[in-house]
């Protein structure tokens, strides 16, 4: 496989068009639903399974020696399979790498060089990375939950509360399971009465759409 036919700009254009999405609260609504319920699969799918299977063997790394490559990689990592490998335990195989890079880079001095929208998904990186350390790796970072959200201004300034308020949904549940019952049918793990219940009702933060923030 030559890596060298991707860049991080063509995951940062793709992932991040150019559109003006953050100039309307609706586009910008749109542009977080189409990623976080399964809007970009076939595109992946198509156009970039490649580079997530690269990037899954560590054959990208170098990406992380720039701020935006950081953000490009852990697109690559965290996001894409998710959709190339929906619904298998593939989809999170690289959950731990994901998480170190994000942990390396949100208290970074140069982290506010990126937008906010761009800022959260390094977030999202580290709330999904279960493992022993979860809850105190994702209390952490709410303080940088809080400060994102204070850069959310102008059109998207209505979507501040709604992003510091699913964080904190994301963070009850890490304190309440310890990790996120919905993956338990693909990882073939026996849920608890508890977990059945939250299974059951279906409310699960990371498909939640910007209308019910």
């Amino acid at each position: 496989m030559n890596t060298d036919q991707f860049t991080p700009d063509q995951v940062l254009e793709f992932w991040f068009p150019n559109t003006g999405h953050q100039d309307a609260l609706e586009t910008h609504g749109a542009f977080w639903d189409e990623r976080m319920q399964g809007g970009m699969d076939d595109r992946i799918g198509a156009d970039f399974a490649d580079l997530t299977e690269a990037a899954a063997a560590g054959r990208v790394d170098h990406w992380a020696d720039t701020l935006r490559g950081r953000l490009a990689l852990l697109i690559a990592l965290d996001q894409f399979p998710r959709s190339l490998w929906r619904n298998t335990p593939a989809a999170f195989a690289q959950d731990n790498k994901a998480t170190r890079l994000a942990m390396d880079t949100v208290f970074r001095d140069d982290f506010d060089e990126l937008n906010p929208w761009e800022q959260a998904f390094f977030i999202i990186a580290i709330s999904h990375c279960e493992g022993p350390e979860h809850l105190e790796r994702f209390e952490s970072v709410m303080p940088v939950v809080r400060h994102i959200a204070s850069r959310m201004i102008g059109p998207v300034a209505p979507l501040a509360e709604g992003f510091i308020t699913q964080n904190e949904r994301v963070l009850e549940n890490i304190r309440r399971f310890g990790r996120h019952p919905h993956r338990n049918p693909i990882y073939g793990r026996v849920s608890t009465p508890d977990e059945q219940a939250y299974i059951a009702e279906g409310d699960f933060p990371h498909l939640r759409s910007t209308k019910k923030l």
